[in-house]
């Protein structure tokens, strides 16, 4: 249930934004990653617990940095920071515990960071937004 919720609103948020037409700015989907790369700490900071937001802050600024990157250089790095936070959401309890995580969220974040990967991927792809800055 989980996934099937996280697949659907990255649909209906990648879709709505492009029918609305808030990703005609390249930030957007920068934004959405860091947005995304955020909420771990926010968890952690729910959980009261100062050694997953310190080792959460560094993942996550890791996920910033490449962000930025795609929205200063190329999107294909979103579109990899996406992916790769869908893998790390995967893993996520191997690598770091956090208290603060709910049970569901690790699949519901992959499923929908590996939908809003391949939707921007599509649009990359399609020409629907030029990859690069001019």
């Amino acid at each position: 249930m989980e996934a099937l919720i996280g697949v659907s609103l990255a649909l209906a948020v990648s879709l709505g934004a492009s029918v609305v037409g808030l990703d005609r700015d390249r930030a957007f989907y920068p934004t959405v990653t860091i947005v995304i790369a955020s909420l771990y700490g926010l968890f952690a900071v729910m959980g009261a617990s100062n050694t997953a937001l310190l080792l959460e802050s560094l993942v996550a600024a890791a996920f910033v940095f490449v962000a930025i990157l795609g929205f200063k250089k190329n999107l294909w790095f979103v579109v990899v920071a996406l992916a790769l936070h869908g893998i790390f959401d995967l893993i996520h309890g191997q690598l770091i515990s956090n208290p603060g995580v709910p049970s569901w969220y690790p699949i519901f974040c992959f499923a929908y960071d590996v939908v809003a990967a391949g939707y921007v991927a599509w649009l990359l792809g399609s020409s629907r937004r030029t990859a690069t800055t001019s």
